[in-house]
């Protein structure tokens, strides 16, 4: 019989990755509450308006790439492309809104239909920030402050590139829109077929053309930075200014541009070059026009998303341990629940231990293989003689320690007093 697979570009989170996410999402749990954010968790499934409202109707995102369906009902429902407008309708819904100043962090899965590849997936998992009510440029300039924070304790400071720009106010971007369908409009037959498709609808997506005459051609358009009104240019200008005094290293990228509707004023992205085409590991913006567009109040807004895949595939180039292995691990041959009553008296008196029972069995030459490559720092014994004596037998498996045997009633403190006292080898 054929095994069943996984579903194209859906991928298995398997044990031996799994400590990785988990002691990335605490690291950025961490990072996020200590600049004020609280968690908030939307559902996965929303109603297909939401995004084709937010994103926009033209986007590739809702063109090419929804996962969408029809329920019982025939209501038009989709999995979320993307975690910003599930955030805004969540806020807008519980009126989360006022007082004016949230701040707001999630993880979770997204889904596009995209072609797979490396650092590119049909689910994939993100984790972003969002900041609702401050219309200055010193969130802007705080965001930054706090993903650079982020890189840093990651130690990919050094691997990755701040780009930003500003893509002006709405009237700005329709000035500049005219400008560049000018410009591109005798070149048109020269575009690639994308970028035909674009034009029309969204030129400015033109610039994310992977097409390199397509390329040399956006090299000499018309930049959106000369078009800016003169508010978009002066918040534009404190943001860089604040940076600076932060001594946040960043390059100002006219083509930097982005691919939701929602945008404007201050993008950014952060990129490195160890990952190939998928380069972008961070990219975010303000989205001014997004909660009124959503049916709420004229409210500003800020956010970003990183790539959770992308981080760690990048993080793997730094070598470290992930998860602390076992501190002991129980072996015996003993056949009745003395094994497993032992096991809860000590983690009833150290709810801290990290302990495995051999529950599979067999021989003590067996259990000792399978003690040594659990990485626990001592195999505890428990066979008829222990049982006897009310004691355990202690073996050292990190060093080369004697063999000890402690009282039952006192072996947890000793293993307190043993691990903190005890320096664990690398490994």
């Amino acid at each position: 019989m054929k095994t069943l697979q996984a579903v194209r570009g859906m991928h298995d989170i398997l044990p031996n990755d799994s400590a990785a996410w988990q002691w990335l999402e605490r690291l950025l749990e961490k990072h996020f509450t200590a600049y004020g954010f609280q968690e908030i968790r939307t559902p996965m499934v929303e109603k297909t308006e939401l995004f084709t409202k937010a994103v926009g109707q033209s986007t590739d995102v809702v063109e090419k790439e929804m996962y969408g369906f029809r329920d019982r009902n025939d209501e038009s429902l989709c999995l979320r492309p993307e975690g910003t407008a599930g955030v805004v309708r969540s806020v807008l819904q519980h009126g989360l809104l006022n007082p004016p100043g949230l701040k707001t962090w999630y993880r979770g899965p997204m889904f596009r239909y995209e072609r797979p590849q490396k650092g590119r997936q049909r689910q994939f998992y993100q984790a972003g920030a969002e900041v609702f009510g401050m219309p200055g440029p010193m969130v802007d300039a705080e965001l930054i402050a706090m993903l650079n924070r982020i890189w840093r304790a990651l130690e990919i400071d050094q691997q990755v590139t701040l780009e930003i720009n500003s893509l002006g106010d709405r009237d700005d971007r329709l000035r500049y829109r005219d400008a560049l369908q000018d410009y591109l409009r005798p070149l048109h037959d020269q575009l690639d077929a994308d970028s035909q498709r674009r034009f029309e609808t969204n030129p400015l997506r033109i610039f994310d053309s992977k097409s390199n005459s397509t390329q040399a051609i956006m090299a000499n358009a018309p930049l959106l930075t000369d078009y800016l009104g003169a508010e978009a240019k002066a918040h534009f200008k404190q943001v860089c200014a604040l940076l600076d005094q932060l001594n946040i290293s960043y390059i100002i990228n006219p083509g930097l541009v982005r691919g939701l509707d929602y945008y404007g004023r201050t993008v950014f992205e952060w990129k490195t070059d160890l990952l190939g085409a998928q380069g972008t590991i961070c990219a975010g913006g303000r989205y001014d026009d997004l909660v009124e567009m959503q049916g709420g109040k004229p409210t500003p807004g800020i956010g970003f998303a990183l790539g959770m895949e992308r981080l760690l595939e990048l993080v793997k180039n730094n070598e470290r341990e992930y998860a602390a292995p076992a501190d002991a691990y129980l072996v015996s041959t003993l056949a009745n629940g003395e094994p497993l009553q032992l096991a809860e008296q000590l983690r009833n008196e150290w709810d801290d231990l990290k302990l495995i029972v051999d529950l599979i069995g067999g021989s003590f030459k067996s259990q000792f293989k399978r003690a040594d490559r659990s990485g626990a720092q001592w195999a505890l014994v428990l066979a008829e003689d222990e049982l006897a004596n009310g004691t355990i037998t202690v073996k050292h498996m990190l060093g080369q320690q004697p063999q000890q045997s402690i009282a039952r009633d006192e072996l947890a403190n000793w293993l307190k007093t043993a691990r903190t006292l005890e320096q664990k080898p690398d490994r």
